[in-house]
């Protein structure tokens, strides 16, 4: 064969492999698409492959590099728990093929992790313990998106490279206004990881209660996290032991703390602490009233939602006492932050008091503005003294901003803005857009902020906005979802309210921006909510409006006026479930609009009454009370125009002794053919209680 022969022949067999002469190399293989798998939140980067990787009870989960353990451990855990498959405890090494390897050791960024599931294998690489559990949830995520194959799971090839968009990723959760058991907490912190949201917000004190326990001063949990609840219920629900009203609270022992502590450590969430600080002080100054500011300091921890004008005295003597707590909070939560509120302070009592104004002086501030940020300045150095960071609510920029403070932006994003401006870190935080004790959907009736705060206007909640020059951004932390607890009694509600708000935020928070995408979010979300029934979490779905012709209840109805606008729960029973009434507890009044009257001749009404319990300033010297012509009053019913004369009413002296729903006799109308107009409204003596629609139904 002769040397041209040879070059062909040679030049066939290499053609064959894609190397032979000037020919191209082969082009890399196209990447396949991505299984159907309801990641939330989506991941960095998701590509498919080929095979199934066969995941049963035999299959080695193994790990390696110091600190991988953990994310191993919780794999199994929760694979377990969950009776996905009976997987046995990890082991050390590098295991080989039909395993899941867990490896630290990487370039991966923090929080960052790769996953990769072939046809005999999966391997999760992170650079830091963390990414390696975030990888842990994502495969948990994939195991969970199809039933049960026989005994064994198929995982369907994939890869994927990740890494969040923003490091505060969190909840806060208020244990002041209604108290929540340790076993609780624990669960919240379990089911924020298996959404990768990584910092609880935790609301300790409030007027309402003192839930934390501090050794130095025992009064603070003795005397602070106890109330009587509001109502006439709960004055009649005698306690045999003591012969006074029952009360209701609870706290948490230094020794509790340490547990939830190190279990949120040991899913990736870091517990910041919220004590309040110069406002919301009324259990602190009810337990110690050397703390207050007048000679006449509240005796009893209050029942009222609201503002409250109890404030800190800026004695020395206070000043020590706040150091002696924030000395204590240090010792049970070792994280950066440490959150002193600083919000809704109102400044009369300091106004008002000769010393306060005498200690401005001395302190060489200008006005009570400025003593704020004095207050706040002096905890920001002592805290710093600790290697501690000092975050606050968005009224400490007022007065001038402590040089290493953090700002919590809750007014809307303004306080954003402006301390990214000068230079310091902020958290998003904003009302409405972010408070989930708003409704979910305007068809909901549950107690709650009656205006809507909808999964989407979650899910697009813009955290970077061109308000925010995009030098300045490096300062966004992240953001937060607020569970301002008033309206949520049980712990049942504080799910009901979180979830699945809780997984827009979580998407929004660590998914990059080009993965934001609300009708895929939507698809991927019936995946998540069958997780969510197998976690036992209970969560909201929207809820059309849909009253029957002639039935209406309170959240059918139109209300009057603007104002106050709440869906509230009655005072009784004390356990279980209760009715709820949506009412404007400054103009308590509901319109029927464009009734078909035609053929009514009776109107039948189940009423109810509720606490007034809120703290409203001003505003509750103009509620109107409309005289009643009895002792009890009367609900009237009038047509068309609510300041027309009542066409009928019904005395509510068979519902002044009950404390649950109460059907009123049957109040007769004349007949009125079309469509008209219905106006109900309670006439009253005093605002304390509220009476409130219960349900309206029509008869002939």
């Amino acid at each position: 064969m002769n040397n041209t022969y040879l070059r062909i022949a040679v030049c066939f067999v290499f053609a064959l492999v894609g190397a032979c002469g000037s020919s191209k190399p082969a082009p890399p293989p196209k990447a396949l698409p991505a299984p159907d798998v309801g990641l939330i939140p989506m991941p960095l980067d998701i590509s498919g492959g080929n095979g199934v990787f066969r995941l049963a009870a035999n299959t080695d989960v193994v790990y390696s590099g110091e600190g991988a353990a953990g994310a191993a451990g919780f794999f199994v855990e929760i694979a377990n728990q969950q009776k996905l498959v009976a997987l046995s405890k990890p082991k050390e090494g590098t295991g080989g093929a039909s395993s899941i390897a867990f490896v630290l050791g990487g370039d991966q960024p923090p929080e960052g992790y790769s996953l990769e599931v072939s046809g005999d294998r999966i391997v999760i690489t992170a650079s830091t313990p963390s990414g390696l559990f975030y990888g842990a949830v994502t495969l948990w995520q994939i195991i969970t998106a199809k039933p049960l194959q026989g005994v064994s799971i198929g995982v369907p090839a994939v890869r994927i490279v990740d890494a969040p968009r923003f490091k505060w990723r969190g909840l806060m959760l208020d244990s002041a206004r209604h108290y929540q058991s340790p076993e609780y907490v624990r669960q919240f912190i379990d089911w924020m990881a298996l959404h990768k949201l990584n910092v609880l917000h935790w609301h300790l004190t409030d007027d309402q209660a003192w839930r934390l326990e501090i050794k130095k001063y025992p009064r603070l949990t003795s005397v602070g996290a106890w109330r009587v609840p509001a109502g006439a219920a709960a004055r009649a629900d005698i306690d045999t032991k003591t012969g006074k009203p029952r009360v209701y609270g609870g706290f948490y022992t230094q020794d509790q703390v340490r547990e939830i502590v190190a279990y949120a450590q040991s899913r990736h969430v870091t517990v910041v602490p919220e004590i309040e600080m110069p406002g919301h002080a009324t259990a602190a100054v009810v337990a110690y009233p050397r703390l207050g500011v007048t000679d006449n300091p509240p005796k009893t921890v209050p029942e009222e939602w609201g503002i409250f004008p109890t404030l800190f005295n800026v004695e020395e003597s206070t000043f020590v006492f706040l150091e002696d707590v924030l000395t204590e909070v240090m010792q049970l939560f070792p994280g950066t932050y440490i959150h002193v509120g600083g919000d809704e302070a109102l400044k009369d009592e300091w106004h008002a008091s000769p010393r306060v104004q005498a200690r401005m002086k001395e302190f060489g501030v200008k006005d009570e503005h400025a003593l704020q940020s004095y207050f706040i300045q002096r905890m920001e150095k002592f805290l710093s003294s600790k290697g501690r960071k000092l975050i606050g609510w968005d009224e400490i920029l007022e007065g001038g901003l402590p040089p290493n403070a953090t700002v919590m932006s809750w007014r809307g994003i303004e306080g954003a803005i402006t301390a990214a401006k000068a230079g310091h870190d902020t958290v998003l935080s904003p009302a409405p857009d972010l408070y989930l004790d708003h409704w979910q959907s305007p068809g909901d009736t549950s107690p709650g902020r009656s205006n809507t705060l909808s999964l989407k206007d979650v899910y697009l909640f813009n955290p970077e906005p061109e308000s925010i020059a995009p030098e300045q951004r490096k300062h966004i932390l992240g953001l937060q979802g607020n569970l301002w607890a008033e309206m949520m009694r049980s712990e049942e509600r504080v799910t009901y309210m979180a979830y699945p708000r809780a997984a827009a935020l979580a998407e929004v928070a660590w998914s990059p921006v080009k993965r934001i995408n609300w009708d895929n979010f939507q698809l991927r979300l019936e995946k998540q909510l069958v997780r969510y029934t197998a976690l036992g979490i209970t969560y909201a779905r929207e809820t059309p409006i849909s009253p029957g012709p002639r039935r209406r209840v309170s959240h059918d109805l139109e209300q009057c006026g603007d104002g106050y606008l709440l869906s509230l729960e009655d005072d009784s029973p004390r356990e279980g479930e209760r009715a709820t009434f949506l009412v404007n507890i400054t103009d308590p009044c509901w319109v029927w609009r464009g009734v078909d009257l035609t053929g009514v001749g009776s109107i039948r009404a189940v009423v109810g009454q509720i606490p007034f319990n809120f703290q409203i300033g001003k505003d509750a010297a103009n509620i109107p009370l409309h005289k009643p012509r009895s002792r009890d009053g009367e609900l009237e019913i009038r047509l068309d125009d609510c300041n027309s004369a009542p066409i009928a009413s019904a005395s509510l002296t068979p519902a002044v002794a009950n404390q649950g729903l109460t059907p009123l006799p049957p109040i007769l109308i004349d007949k009125k053919p079309g469509k008209h107009d219905l106006c109900f409204r309670f006439t009253r003596a005093k605002i304390d209680p509220i009476w409130v629609i219960g349900r309206i139904e029509l008869s002939e």
